[in-house]
Parts: structure tokens; C-alpha cells; sequence
């Protein structure tokens, strides 16, 4: 029996500031470049053993079958793109979408639209590290879904800076019911979640109407959890929850950079 199809494409939105990240204390731990890249707000191309941390992301996308990304960058980061189209690959074809403004991630998402046309595709952070495991299952859905992580999995990562409940209630939570369909995303819960987003879906293009019809967030931000919903509520989109455990990794601040640049160390890249 043959397996599953794999949605081909995946859209990587890496356009954002990093105004945490630029915002914070030097440290003494980190190299030269990354103290560089940390000063910038460049978390996408933050050096992790003399490589752009997107190398691994990207990485990753290959070997759960997905050979062609649409990268979102801001209209400040055209190095990022002046790297990868000098960049040799085999395996990943890598193009770019230019968010004009930074305006949350539902905003961002459009912007890739016309790159996307009528495709499936997964969508993700290019500052987080996402399992393969996990990247491929998602990938094979029929339909809309994410990837919802165990809470232990987010706490595998070492934090200097957070306690366990606070880093966990920093992220979105993810309700499911037992059929494992989405009911509900909660960004930043009150509580510690047992399931948590780390913003990483299979969409059809049908997400596009809901990112549209949707008003900005109490952060004056058009965000994706409130798309979600809207295409749940209004559009009678369901989503299939993944559930997952293992690693994955969060590159939001400075403390976060050795202790993903420990867990990356035996990943020998393939793009």
C-alpha cells in the first residue's frame, strides 16, 4: 500500500522584528555573530554552528517530504534572501514573499498568497524547530489541522529566563474534543495548558477569506488564532489537532540561544 501524499509546499513566516530579543541584555555566553544577530532582531538567520537557524528549519521540511517553501521576510531583511538565491540546495527550492508591514500573523500569511495560488500547504515559524515525526503527519492530513505539542515537549528546551508555568501560558492552548477536531486556540492562557500551538498548521487556501474578514486583535494585530476561529465559526471549517511530543524549539530571546544550539548539535544540514 502507498503512503499518504504529502502536501508539497510550506510557507515560513520569518518576517518578524524580534523586538524581544533586540531589547534585551547582551550575554557573555553568546558568539560574536550571534551577539550581531541578536542586536538586529534576526532570529531566522541567528548562527547555530556557523548556519542560519532557517537551515534548519528548512531541514526539516525535507526530510518529512517537502521540497519548496515560500519564505515571508520583511521588506528590512533582503539579505536573507540575497543568502538563500546564492545558496546551492538539492533538495529545497526556496522562494520569497515580502510582508510590507508587520501587522501580526494572520497579515503576514496573506502576503504569501499569491505565491501560494490554490495550494495546500503547511505553515510555520522560522523561529521555531519543529519534529520531523511531526512535520510529516501534519503534512499528510486530508484537510486543515495543526500541530498541537504536549506541554513536556515545549519544557524540553531549557529556559534561563522562565518558569515552567510562565513559559508555557506564553504560547497559544490548544482545546480539543475526543473525535481530535480543534474547538478552540487560546492565545496566552491564564492557566498552563496541557496542549500548546507552536504555530504550526496544514491550511487550504480557504484560511485566506478568514484572514481577511477578521478585525485586529487587542494588540492592534491581525493574528491567526482569531482567523482560525473565524473559519471555524463563521465558515464551518474544522481543523484535525495533531498531538505530539518531543522536542521543539523556540528561538524568542537571547537565553534561548544556547540551549538550541545544544539540542542542534548532531543535525547535519541537507538542504
Amino acid at each position: 500500500m502507498s503512503s499518504p501524499a504529502t502536501t508539497p509546499l510550506a510557507v515560513v513566516l520569518a518576517a518578524g522584528a524580534g523586538t524581544r530579543m533586540r531589547r534585551e541584555a547582551p550575554s557573555a555566553a553568546l558568539l560574536p555573530e550571534q551577539v550581531r544577530a541578536a542586536a538586529e532582531g534576526a532570529k531566522a538567520m541567528m548562527p547555530i554552528h556557523g548556519r542560519p537557524f532557517l537551515d534548519y528549519t528548512l531541514h526539516a521540511l525535507a526530510e518529512a517530504g517537502i521540497h519548496r517553501a515560500i519564505v515571508v521576510r520583511s521588506p528590512q531583511q533582503s539579505s536573507m534572501q540575497r543568502y538563500y538565491e546564492q545558496q546551492t540546495r538539492q533538495r529545497m527550492d526556496v522562494r520569497f514573499a515580502i510582508q510590507a508591514e508587520a501587522r501580526g500573523t494572520a497579515h503576514a500569511l496573506l502576503s504569501a498568497r499569491e505565491a501560494v495560488q490554490e495550494q495546500a500547504f503547511l505553515l510555520l515559524n522560522g523561529d521555531n524547530g519543529y519534529p520531523i515525526g511531526a512535520l510529516k503527519r501534519l503534512s499528510q492530513l486530508p484537510s486543515m489541522g495543526l500541530v498541537a505539542f504536549g506541554a513536556e515537549s515545549v519544557l524540553l528546551q531549557p529556559s534561563a529566563t522562565d518558569e515552567p508555568d510562565a513559559r508555557l501560558c506564553a504560547y497559544a492552548a490548544v482545546h480539543k474534543n475526543p473525535q481530535g477536531e480543534l474547538v478552540d486556540i487560546v492565545e496566552k492562557p491564564p492557566v498552563p495548558p496541557d496542549w500548546v500551538s507552536m504555530n504550526c498548521w496544514r491550511m487550504t487556501p480557504e484560511i485566506f477569506r478568514a484572514c481577511e474578514a477578521i478585525e485586529p486583535s487587542q494588540r492592534g494585530e491581525w493574528e491567526l488564532p482569531d482567523a482560525v476561529r473565524f473559519a471555524m465559526r463563521q465558515h464551518g471549517q474544522s481543523f484535525q489537532v495533531v498531538p505530539a511530543r518531543g522536542p521543539v524549539l523556540d528561538l524568542s530571546s537571547r537565553a534561548d540561544i544556547q540551549a538550541v544550539s545544544d539540542l542542534l548539535r548532531d543535525v547535519h544540514l541537507h538542504l
